[in-house]
């Protein structure tokens, strides 16, 4: 998988996590999917800097990332507990 996705594989994204967190299946602005699209970019960028090591740049971009994630999960947080709990064991992102 690449960095970046593909219309295809943003589409189940959105499908999926839009659905399962209560909005509808094209809303790409709900948390949930905000989230799990993040994160699908996030694995994507382990391939690359596998190869990469010293592309600083990207490193950069993906801190943003990580940062931008960790805001929303922690607005989703103090909104739906409920919600946000079964997102990050969707995910896998906490143990």
């Amino acid at each position: 998988m690449s960095a970046s996705l593909t219309k295809e594989q943003r589409t189940s994204i959105v499908n999926e996590y839009g659905k399962q967190f209560g909005s509808s299946a094209v809303d790409t602005g709900c948390t949930g999917v905000q989230v799990a699209l993040l994160t699908a970019r996030i694995n994507g960028l382990k391939t690359h800097f596998d190869g990469h090591k010293h592309d600083y740049h990207s490193s950069t971009g993906l801190m943003k990332m990580i940062g931008q994630r960790r805001s929303l999960l922690k607005y989703m947080q103090k909104k739906n507990e409920e919600k946000y709990q079964e997102l990050i064991q969707k995910l896998g992102l906490r143990k």
